[in-house]
């Protein structure tokens, strides 16, 4: 019989011209459950009186049967008023509603039981029979419970067959409450995106636990094992219980056995438009390549940044945007944001005006090759500190356009440093790049050519023999996650148009850190500089890009070279399999973070620095490509082309070596 009703039930639900859908179910209006408790406070009257009579105990005759009922009626009515009980979502009953219930019936039998003791006090009989109060109440609550459990269940019943089907069978990772919340909102929400089959823990207790009746498992060897006994194929990450290392481990364990794998937000939004399956998102690549936290010395930064006046260039880029954000935290007197670009700018003043209404900032359009516009801002302000991240870093490009790249990267570079000194800027902070270590592109020469001149400035004498008082400082690092330049946000387009992801070579390895960690280093080593250093960043493992985009592929749910191929289309020109953060030539030394070394390069005369980098601007004001590569590889000579059309400058090179030493 119960089969029959199964399959009567499933024939219902998938008939296209019957199908109930549960969404559809409006919810019962307050009136009609309060009319319905009623209904069953009357049958709990009419259930007592025929219990007690089946006892032979006949009931009191003080007042009328009608008086009677009128009377508890009453009584228990005003008691659920009070208690609200009607007002909850019968289908979402939970335990506060049964609370609420249990309140009502109490109160009701303690006001009858007091009524009734006052009359027998004062007249010497009863209103009713203490047995009869006792009865009912248990009978009124009993059924009051269940009613609101059968709908309860049956709401359960339906949303079962229409969603089974649907939804994704899941564990959550972890039993702190985030994880308890999550999985309880995710086990009633409509339609149900996820399943939840268990929690699963380190935790050493050996017990067989259960929470929200749903099995915690203790994880022994690997996650994935553990899952696949749950019947899951998916597994949802909770709280900040896992370190980075743990979270790599364990999503490589998942990916490894095409398990999905879900992050879930610290915070729930609980607001009546939001759905919290929604809240559970695909696990980001900048997830889990995070690293630990870094741990930072903000008493000298603040020091340093608190009441002064900083310069950032480049404002409105991914870098130079993170470190406005950073330097807002630490008070200082005013923030000069500078970018060329018009739009980025904009929208970041309008973010920064709304977060941080009481500082002062100033949003400045301009580009760093125009001397004379940044004359003006520095005469006007008084600045005292300068992040220098304006540049052009995209290789194919610049090489394509390699005066740009000297325009900008080396020329602007010269103008920030020179009215540093003029206008007595006490820090210059450079961001550079590991493209600049043995170059092999534009990009990547114009920016070691840049740190050149801003070593070498620093250690310039004046007439008088006195020392440069602006101390020159350079951050040098890897890509970053999320960047205007990174393959991560290039990947994640290709994969949301359906693939194919395209890399340039199956075994180019790239390092990485996330924006704000960049940020922090930037600042950390702006702070402990004494000038003319080259800071470099521990970049951790570095990264092959392949099995980053079969990772960015598995995350987002798909099967690599299935549903999303990998294409790979050759070494663009100036591009190298893997970058290094120090030359051959150089030493790095540690200093009091452990995140940060110190690059010891030789530091070249001002003097001939500065006539080697005006020759190059110049070429690059005549737009002269090859005079521009000729003479930025007299000022780095370990710049490398990877570029064909510049290949045959460095064997024209070579042969003029060979020539000169024969005539010799």
């Amino acid at each position: 019989m119960k089969d029959k009703l199964k399959r009567a039930f499933k024939v219902i639900l998938s008939s296209k011209e019957n199908r109930l859908d549960i969404r559809n179910v409006k919810y019962l209006p307050r009136w009609s459950v309060l009319g319905i408790d009623t209904f069953l406070l009357i049958c709990s009257i009419v259930l007592t009186v025929i219990v007690l009579r089946d006892l032979h105990i006949n009931h009191l005759k003080l007042l009328s049967a009608a008086q009677q009922i009128l009377l508890v009626l009453g009584v228990n009515m005003t008691f659920m008023l009070i208690y609200k009980t009607y007002a909850g979502l019968v289908r979402h009953s939970s335990f506060m509603d049964a609370f609420k219930l249990v309140l009502a019936s109490t109160s009701t039998f303690g006001v009858l039981l007091f009524i009734n003791i006052s009359v027998w006090t004062f007249i010497g009989k009863k209103i009713f029979l203490t047995s009869a109060l006792v009865v009912y109440a248990l009978f009124s609550f009993t059924f009051l419970f269940l009613f609101r459990l059968a709908v309860k269940q049956l709401y359960e019943y339906f949303k079962f067959y229409q969603t089974t089907s649907k939804s994704e069978n899941a564990v959550i990772v972890g039993i702190d409450e985030n994880a308890i919340s999550i999985a309880a909102a995710l086990d009633i929400e409509h339609p149900q995106r996820f399943k939840i089959k268990g929690f699963v823990s380190p935790i050493s207790s050996n017990k067989r636990l259960l929470i929200l009746g749903k099995p915690v498992v203790k994880v022994k060897n690997k996650l994935s094992e553990e899952v696949i006994n749950l019947n899951a194929t998916a597994v949802i990450l909770s709280g900040t219980s896992l370190s980075s290392k743990e979270k790599y481990n364990l999503v490589e364990d998942c990916l490894e056995h095409d398990i999905k794998v879900y992050n879930s937000p610290l915070v729930l939004d609980w607001s009546e438009n939001t759905s919290v399956a929604n809240q559970v998102k695909n696990l980001q690549i900048e997830d889990l390549l995070e690293r630990e936290p870094i741990e930072l010395h903000n008493k000298e930064k603040s020091r340093q940044l608190n009441g002064k006046t900083v310069l950032v260039t480049g404002g409105a880029g991914s870098i130079g945007s993170e470190i406005v954000r950073q330097l807002a935290n630490y008070q200082p007197k005013q923030i000069l944001v500078l970018d060329q670009a018009e739009t980025p700018l904009h929208n970041l003043q309008l973010e920064l005006l709304s977060k941080h209404p009481t500082l002062d900032f100033k949003f400045i359009v301009c580009d760093v090759a125009n001397r004379n516009r940044l004359g003006t801002f520095f005469k006007k302000y008084a600045i005292d500190v300068l992040y220098h991240a304006a540049a052009y870093k995209h290789v194919p490009l610049m090489e394509e356009n390699s005066p740009e790249a000297i325009i900008t990267n080396i020329y602007g570079t010269k103008n920030l440093a020179d009215l540093a000194v003029i206008y007595k800027v006490s820090r210059f902070v450079m961001v550079s790049t590991d493209k600049a270590v043995n170059p092999s592109n534009v990009m990547g020469a114009s920016k070691r050519a840049a740190e050149m001149y801003v070593q070498s400035r620093n250690f310039h004498t004046n007439g008088n023999g006195n020392l440069c008082k602006t101390k020159f400082i350079t951050t040098r690092f890897g890509n970053v996650l999320g960047s205007n330049g990174s393959v991560v946000p290039l990947f994640k387009k290709q994969i949301e148009k359906g693939g194919p992801i395209t890399i340039t070579h199956p075994d180019i390895i790239r390092y990485f850190m996330t924006i704000p960690e960049a940020c922090q280093l930037v600042l950390e080593a702006g702070a402990m500089g004494e000038g003319g250093e080259i800071f470099i960043f521990d970049m951790g493992e570095p990264v092959k890009i392949m099995d980053l985009a079969t990772k960015m592929i598995k995350l987002a749910g798909y099967i690599p070279y299935n549903d999303i191929d990998i294409k790979i289309t050759g070494l663009r020109p100036g591009e190298k399999l893997y970058e290094e953060l120090i030359s051959h030539t150089s030493k790095a030394l540690p200093t009091h973070h452990e995140k940060i070394m110190i690059g010891k390069d030789k530091t070249k005369d001002f003097d001939f620095v500065d006539k080697k980098v005006t020759k190059i601007i110049e070429a690059a004001l005549r737009y002269d490509d090859k005079d521009v590569v000729t003479k930025l590889k007299k000022l780095v000579p370990e710049f490398i082309s990877k570029n064909s059309e510049f290949e045959l400058l460095d064997k024209t090179v070579v042969i003029k070596k060979s020539i000169k030493q024969v005539i010799l």
